[in-house]
């Protein structure tokens, strides 16, 4: 007698949440413990954009030697752990298959550009996709709302916590016009906040997290930027938004995208606005942006 296929979960088990977020945050770790011993020291720093001389913009996209280590070391303890995963790696365009139902979407520094400069503000950052879903994320930042570096993790339905330990945001009453990582709001304003920018998505996916930003937005975000904050947002009651016709609707899963010449759809190509935050706040941003 044949068997019939199991259907898929709409959701792993509990257990299987667990799992796979105590991995990001042992890897997340993992990348933090390699970006502290070579930061300060003489990198080796190659452009993606080139080495024309004649465009400066070719110089704006930096990536170090750390970035391509920390993501093999990264892939390789996930083909042990998790061989049956995808990966999605910013440094790396190398996965053994394209129909994963759990992908792992990595950023090994985001904010190469303040990690090359010795400017001391960039993550490692570690998201998980369940059938193009946020699941769980680990955020590996260089410094937090408890001024120093650790991990900011959650996994979808759990509390966000920060090194193991469970953190909710207490922002103090008395301060009337809190912080937002907003710098592209062109319509609308004034806003009620200041705007702070940090030259990473991760951070600023974590930040807002733990309270220390009322509402992130960004222009066309990578996967790998973005995928493991959203669950640390969505884990203390955040929004995350994204267009959709002339408005915004909330995130519920990530659309694989055509690459730019015309190549099957891959959740690699996807690059999206958009706006995460408290509710309120991202109302608030996400009408200035519309109108």
């Amino acid at each position: 007698m044949n068997k019939r296929k199991p259907e898929p979960r709409e959701r792993p088990s509990e257990q299987t949440l667990r799992d796979i977020e105590l991995t990001a945050v042992e890897l997340a770790r993992l990348a933090g413990a390699e970006i502290v011993t070579a930061f300060g020291g003489m990198l080796s720093v190659r452009y993606k954009g080139g080495s024309s001389s004649n465009d400066e913009s070719a110089w704006r996209d930096p990536v170090s030697d750390v970035d391509h280590r920390v993501e093999l070391l990264i892939r390789a303890r996930l083909a042990e752990r998790f061989p049956e995963h995808g990966i999605i790696g910013e440094e790396i365009d190398e996965r053994s298959g394209r129909t994963h139902e759990f992908v792992w979407a990595i950023d090994p520094i985001d904010g190469t550009a303040n990690f090359v400069n010795g400017f001391p503000l960039f993550a490692a950052s570690i998201g998980v996709l369940y059938r193009e879903r946020p699941i769980a994320g680990a955020l590996w930042c260089a410094t937090s709302h408890a001024l120093r570096a650790g991990v900011y993790h959650a996994h979808r339905g759990g509390p966000l916590n920060f090194d193991d330990q469970p953190i909710a945001p207490r922002p103090n009453p008395a301060v009337r016009r809190r912080l937002a990582g907003a710098p592209h709001a062109r319509h609308g304003g004034p806003f009620p906040w200041d705007v702070r920018t940090t030259g990473s998505a991760a951070i600023e996916c974590a930040f807002v997290a733990a309270g220390l930003l009322r509402v992130a937005s960004f222009r066309r975000p990578n996967l790998w930027d973005i995928a493991g904050g959203i669950t640390l947002v969505q884990a203390v009651g955040g929004e995350v938004r994204c267009p959709a016709g002339a408005g915004w609707v909330s995130l519920d899963r990530f659309e694989p995208a055509a690459g730019p010449s015309g190549t099957a759809p891959d959740l690699r190509n996807w690059h999206e606005p958009l706006v995460v935050g408290e509710r309120e706040a991202v109302a608030l941003l996400c009408r200035a942006q519309a109108a």
